[in-house]
């Protein structure tokens, strides 16, 4: 998340917060898309990690350097936690800069209507941060998960609601840290326009989740050797404080809507309330106790949508519910994947006849089947199975639909060209491999088992 909210106005009631919710809901005209992205910084002399203030003996600018370079460039407002800036909003309504704990830097980027206009965002982004990364000699890992660094050895930055995950996350899980500092991400929002179809692209989108890791599937590596998997951050995912994150079987209940998905919320143990500049430390507690005013470490304070928004962004499952949709499976990876994931979805999401084929298709499965499936696909990747059927084939079969989508949009750029060759990348990796498969592969060989290389050729 790029920052958090600020909105004081009080609420009382969980009607309220479904209230919230459902006014995200909108027509199919206005419906955009946003692609958020990270990516891990390093030195290129000695390929560690870039600490927040930089290495001063070392006369080494660090992260702080970064946004105050690329704040220069687009005369983004900057975003202080304390003295230290942290990020960097467009007040004009578009994108964001953030950092995830270890100084993974993201852009949160603006709603388009378009992949085009995505991809132009995308490029603008990096030409910038090029202009200023280079004089500092960092650059920018394109990994799922720090091929190389122990949690010892990767900074952390000075955000006050890390130092309040840092503290809980290994009590509610073991793979916690790991998540925060190793792991990298892209993730796409999009849009509903009303309770049903909110729940049906939530259906839609939680079955697909295991695809978008195996199609995306990019951290084979931990600590400079080989970890065992295609999607080690997947894995990772699957032991980190369970009762925020996984495939929300309740989602395909009868009885599914707006309602549903906040109670499941309510029952999230919060990690924070933010009162002024200060992050109160309130970790295991519950919301509805600060929605009824009676929040044993914060007496008598009362909730806000403040609140109730910073509380949904520390839920992590596989799909997201805010005024949106987030889909959250994919590791980050090169450039042109950083396009296809919101591609992939609007095809299926934004074309009716396309998201009607996506529910038939992912309908008759079990939850059983689909737990299995998200059980399997870090270390499987596309070989794994559900329905009797390999993932691969029902990747072409979701690939169909989606570009048919995308094609029925007719969104075309400048050159003629219509949103379907986003796709083009996931096709390739249908039929031979994915970025985790053929980097295993040029560790066995060409790489001579070292991780080294990715610091050349894993990069933006």
């Amino acid at each position: 998340m790029a920052r958090d909210v600020s909105d004081l106005t009080p609420i009382t009631s969980r009607d309220e917060l479904v209230a919230w919710i459902a006014n995200g809901s909108k027509p199919a005209e206005q419906f955009r898309v946003g692609t958020e992205h990270e990516k891990f910084p390093f030195y290129r002399a000695d390929h560690t990690p870039v600490p927040y203030f930089g290495d001063p003996e070392l006369g080494r600018g660090g992260i702080k350097a970064l946004l105050e370079g690329m704040q220069a460039r687009f005369q983004w407002t900057p975003i202080l936690d304390g003295e230290n800036i942290i990020g960097l909003f467009d007040e004009k309504g578009g994108g964001a800069i953030s950092l995830e704990p270890g100084g993974q830097f993201e852009l949160s980027g603006a709603p388009f209507d378009t992949i085009h206009q995505t991809q132009a965002e995308l490029a603008a982004h990096f030409e910038a941060l090029d202009l200023v990364a280079t004089p500092l000699a960092i650059r920018f890992l394109s990994l799922g998960m720090s091929p190389k660094w122990r949690l010892d050895e990767t900074p952390m930055m000075p955000k006050q609601r890390y130092e309040i995950m840092r503290k809980y996350m290994p009590k509610v899980g073991s793979r916690g840290l790991d998540m925060m500092f190793r792991t990298s991400t892209v993730q796409a929002n999009l849009d509903f326009s009303s309770e049903a179809d909110m729940v049906k692209k939530m259906r839609v989108s939680l079955a697909l989740q295991p695809l978008a890791t195996a199609l995306f599937a990019n951290s084979p590596f931990t600590e400079g050797k080989l970890n065992g998997f295609l999607s080690c951050r997947s894995e990772v995912w699957r032991d980190t404080d369970n009762a925020r994150a996984g495939m929300l079987p309740f989602a395909f209940e009868d009885g599914m809507g707006f309602e549903r998905y906040v109670d499941y919320a309510l029952d999230v143990p919060m990690y924070f309330v933010k009162r002024g500049e200060t992050y109160h430390d309130v970790a295991g507690m519950s919301f509805r106790d600060l929605l009824a005013g009676k929040l044993a470490a914060l007496p008598g304070e009362q909730a806000t949508l403040s609140d109730w928004a910073n509380h949904l962004s520390t839920i992590f499952p596989e799909v997201r519910l805010k005024r949106y949709l987030e889909m959250r499976g994919a590791d980050a990876g090169p450039l042109p994947l950083l396009t296809a994931l919101p591609a992939l979805f609007v095809g299926l999401f934004y074309a009716p006849s396309a998201l009607d084929a996506a529910f038939d298709l992912v309908k008759p499965w079990s939850a059983e089947a689909r737990e299995q499936l998200r059980a399997d696909v870090p270390r499987m990747g596309l070989e794994a199975m559900i329905g009797g059927r390999k993932l691969r084939e029902i990747a072409r079969e979701v690939l169909d639909y989606s570009r048919a989508g995308l094609a029925e949009r007719k969104r075309l750029d400048a050159q003629g060209r219509d949103e379907t060759r986003f796709l083009d990348p996931l096709d390739q990796i249908v039929i031979g491999a994915s970025e985790a498969e053929r980097l295993i592969d040029k560790f066995k060989h060409e790489w001579k088992g070292s991780v080294d290389p990715a610091f050349e050729e894993c990069v933006y």
